[in-house]
């Protein structure tokens, strides 16, 4: 990835997290923690942004079933 296409964001992490990419980076599964978190915050976006998706296409069936059912009693309930 260009260096130039790169923003630069300080984060805070438990000890313990730090503990753990440091174990990853040492046995070479990243080549630094920078590699590691930028290769679980992509994975939790597109995790993320797919099931918020899910969730609006759901929201707008529903919306689109409670028109229906507006719909229909003002046609067939209304006096």
């Amino acid at each position: 990835m260009p260096e130039d296409d790169l923003e630069k964001v300080t984060i805070r992490l438990p000890t313990r997290y730090v503990r753990q990419l440091d174990f990853l980076v040492g046995v070479d599964d990243f080549p630094s923690r920078s590699e590691a978190i930028r290769s679980a915050v992509r994975d939790m976006l597109y995790q993320r942004v797919e099931m918020v998706m899910d969730r609006l296409e759901e929201m707008e069936k529903a919306e689109q079933a409670l028109a229906r059912m507006e719909s229909f009693e003002k046609r067939y309930m209304s006096k």
